[in-house]
């Protein structure tokens, strides 16, 4: 049974690598976005500046949509070796480009791996584990994902301290995710095809000799009964079938996986990541502390992750959810209020400091520089309680390109507020999230839909993530423009609220219980 067991992880590591590739792949432009915003001539809080960012969640939509459905007619393990292709291609297409049309272009192509990885891959892992291992060897891709946001906090960290050219560093902090791209590539065809994938396809010998490989052949006897019984129950057992999947008796299933979708990622949690840097620093950190910051976040990931993998299959899945949901309404709080109680102000001292970092930057022009000299003189020492009404000032006063070029140093030296409250707000944000909503969905995912229509419904509820995610990642430096960083933070609050009640009310507890035993349970029939 031991040999079993190695087996079946080591072929959950190998798959999870996606989720590794996924993660720095989505994490790893916060800090190519302070240098790049300049090379492409990109407006602080410009909703273009947000599409940057975020078109590899537009480009996920697309692989969420297209990732379950081919993994049906082609299996798998296919799909895979396909977004280890797309993850290759979109990190060495972004580093070496100098046009943001392809840049956004190639994110969007990086974002089709995305979206099928991030749905196929606990797919497969779900469709080989034993029940009594499901939810652990799940979590594992979301263990990787949080590893790979990590790794990508601190390779930004470690290139912004050895490359010091502001249009390089960004290409190489984009360019090294190709090394384990072209790595699990090649691992991925080691893997088998997922049994119940080959139980589909009628291949019933070859989906016996995987079961067998993973659990011995009385394991792989009485599974392989539960799985053609499951699909002898169908009228067919392959194809599509969109109507069966928006029938009566499924909307409990569509409920439960479209609010869940809904609330992992309207909570805030990609904005938090793909912005991290540009958060702390305005909070009033410098660049070099914003992004050693963003570390302890991707590292606080990590671990919270690792608690919730040992307590999934012990704990459940309900009760993490209510506890995280708890935690993101409380941790959001604390951010928003800490922001909330900010004030600003230029001090004499403050004044020569920003005229100085403008004059070694060089951006500038001598124009530029006696516009936001008169500017700041016409600021000095005037306070400030709401952060709206300072930077309209400010814009007002320094001119648009200066607000643009110099916005971070500015509020480096004009803010005062508690920033270490600001920080453990966001530590408990991420620790909530990581036991929670990150791991906790795409094991519920991975379970709640029947054999037959697993596909095409984690296509259809991904997708739907993908829309929502990709919503708030594009309007969130906007939001911060328009409405405030507290007031941010707040609403992300009152959703986290929202998501408490909706765990409480729609989610069941699926631990302990074979797929075919959660497909009878929550189909209506």
């Amino acid at each position: 049974m031991k040999k079993h067991s190695v087996f079946i992880v080591l072929i959950s590591l190998i798959v999870a690598l996606g989720g590794f590739l996924l993660g720095f792949d989505s994490a790893v432009i916060s800090g190519a976005v302070p240098f790049y915003r300049g090379v492409f001539g990109l407006e602080s809080g410009s909703l273009l500046l947000g599409l940057s960012v975020s078109a590899i969640i537009f480009g996920a939509m697309g692989g969420n949509f297209i990732g379950g459905i081919l993994a049906d007619i082609f299996g798998r393990k296919l799909v895979l070796i396909m977004t280890a292709a797309l993850f290759t291609f979109c990190a060495l297409a972004t580093s070496l480009t100098s046009n943001l049309t392809f840049f956004i272009i190639a994110r969007i192509i990086g974002g089709l791996g995305v979206g099928m990885s991030i749905l196929v891959a606990p797919m497969y892992i779900a469709e080989i584990a034993p029940r009594e291992k499901r939810g652990t060897l799940v979590s594992i891709n979301q263990l990787n994902i949080v590893l790979g946001i990590s790794a990508a906090y601190f390779s930004n960290y470690f290139i912004l301290q050895k490359v010091t050219d502001p249009d390089l560093n960004w290409r190489w902090m984009l360019g090294v995710g190709s090394i384990p791209a072209i790595l699990y590539f090649l691992l991925l065809y080691i893997i088998p095809q997922s049994p119940r994938w080959l139980a589909l396809k009628n291949r019933d010998e070859e989906a016996r000799k995987t079961l067998s490989n993973i659990g011995g052949e009385a394991y792989a006897a009485q599974v392989f009964k539960e799985i053609k019984e499951s699909i002898g129950k169908s009228e067919e057992s392959s194809g599509i079938n969109f109507r069966e999947v928006f029938q009566k008796k499924m909307t409990l299933i569509l409920i439960i996986g479209l609010g869940i979708a809904f609330f992992q990622q309207i909570t805030g949690i990609n904005a938090i990541f793909y912005y991290a840097p540009m958060i702390f620093g305005m909070a009033g950190g410098g660049q070099d502390s914003a992004f050693a910051q963003a570390i302890i976040l991707g590292l606080t990931n990590v671990v919270f992750t690792v608690v919730a993998m040992f307590l999934i299959d012990r704990l459940g899945r309900k009760p993490l959810l209510i506890i995280g949901s708890i935690g993101i309404m409380i941790s959001l709080s604390i951010a928003g209020f800490a922001f909330k109680s900010a004030k600003y102000s230029i001090s004499d001292n403050g004044r020569v400091k920003i005229l100085q970092e403008a004059s070694s930057n060089k951006e500038s022009v001598p124009a530029d520089l006696t516009i936001l000299e008169n500017g700041l003189n016409n600021l000095a020492n005037k306070a400030y309680d709401s952060e709206l009404a300072f930077f309209k000032d400010v814009k007002k006063e320094i001119g648009a390109g200066n607000y643009d070029n110099f916005k971070s140093v500015i509020l480096e030296n004009s803010i005062s507020m508690n920033a270490v409250l600001v920080l453990i707000g966001l530590i408990l944000y991420v620790a909530s999230f990581a036991i929670s909503l990150g791991p906790v969905m795409w094991a519920l995912l991975s379970e709640i839909f029947p054999n037959k229509m697993r596909g095409v419904m984690i296509s259809i509820v991904g997708t739907w993530n993908s829309i929502v995610s990709f919503s708030v990642a594009t309007v969130f430096p906007k939001e911060l423009e328009v409405i405030g960083s507290g007031n941010t933070y707040l609403i992300f609050a009152f959703l986290g609220f929202l998501t408490l009640l909706f765990v409480l009310k729609f989610v069941p507890e699926t631990k302990g219980k074979s797929l075919e035993e959660l497909e009878t349970i929550l189909v209506r029939h």
